[in-house]
């Protein structure tokens, strides 16, 4: 069968392989939700870890919760390795759980202005906590009793 003039051909139909495409969504906001899928993937995979760890130090091998005290946080926080798990913990906790309410708000506030303010009102409290901690972790005392 032979193609008329009036009878779109397949070419007409298909975009190249590299042309731009039309989207509901500019191309920069699809590739920042595509690395936010991700962070939250490879996120849980550590913070998974990361806190399994903590479990498993904390109240099995080191003999429970009943002996944390001022003095043992000094001593753990005294070496180098526990504040960067700490630090670890927090950052990774902070930003995956961030990124999951920025979702949740995303997909349930349906007025852009409410979006907007809850979005940076979330921004700006997990922003307070991981200042926050960074600097306990870095600025902890361990002669202050």
């Amino acid at each position: 069968m032979t193609s008329t003039a009036s009878e779109p051909r397949d070419s007409d139909l298909l975009a190249a392989p590299n042309s731009p495409r039309k989207s509901f969504t500019p191309r920069g906001r699809a590739n920042r939700e595509m690395i936010a899928w991700v962070f939250m993937r490879v996120s849980g995979m550590f913070l998974v870890v990361l806190v399994l760890g903590h479990l498993l130090i904390m109240n099995i091998l080191d003999g429970g919760v009943h002996r944390i005290n001022f003095g043992f946080v000094a001593g753990r926080w005294s070496n180098p390795f526990w504040q960067v798990w700490d630090l670890a913990m927090l950052w990774l906790a902070m930003l995956h759980g961030t990124n999951g309410l920025r979702v949740v708000i995303a997909d349930y506030a349906s007025r852009p202005q409410t979006r907007f303010w809850l979005t940076m009102l979330l921004y700006v409290a997990s922003a307070l906590v991981i200042v926050t901690g960074t600097l306990v972790i870095f600025t902890f005392d361990p002669t202050m009793s």
